[in-house]
């Protein structure tokens, strides 16, 4: 899990890095503060599953204990209902930056607000729904990935002519 939340804080990174300028203030401080909630979210619950996971192995009688209980069932409310409302709103701000900033295509504004329209109103606990933040993700980075390397194939080949003064 530490190395997952620091892959995504250089995703949070590399995502700012693509906005650049155009980077609106308010947006970008929804966005950064909703990331680092979400990630904390994350750090919080894996640390209650693992402690669960060390006392289950040392004392299996332990769960029936209402402690085990009741730490198994707060590690549930902070993964599926604050984790994924974090993402949401994280979906949420990022969507609108790219709506407003142009850096991706239309598309995927859309569909990000699509899925955080999913993941703020949903009530249901199903395990599925805890893997729609992660996948999108995944897509946001291949996305950036493909136009960075597209942009940088289109430099190689009309590469700017220089003269004796300078490019």
């Amino acid at each position: 899990m530490p190395f997952a939340g620091i892959a995504f804080l250089w995703f949070i990174g590399v995502v700012r890095d693509r906005l650049g300028s155009y980077e609106d203030r308010l947006f970008a401080t929804v966005f950064l503060g909703s990331g680092l909630l979400y990630l904390s979210t994350m750090f919080v619950a894996a640390a209650l599953a693992g402690g669960l996971l060390a006392s289950y192995a040392a004392e299996p009688r332990l769960v029936d204990d209402p402690v085990y209980s009741f730490s198994r069932l707060v590690m549930g409310q902070i993964t599926n209902i604050y984790g994924l409302r974090m993402a949401g709103v994280f979906m949420t701000s990022l969507a609108t930056m790219i709506l407003r900033t142009g850096v991706m295509p239309r598309w995927v504004a859309l569909t990000s607000y699509g899925l955080a329209i999913l993941l703020l109103l949903s009530v249901s606990l199903t395990i599925w729904l805890t893997l729609v933040f992660p996948l999108w993700v995944l897509a946001i980075s291949l996305i950036i990935l493909i136009t960075n390397y597209r942009q940088r194939e289109n430099l190689d080949e009309n590469p700017t002519p220089t003269t004796a003064d300078g490019p």
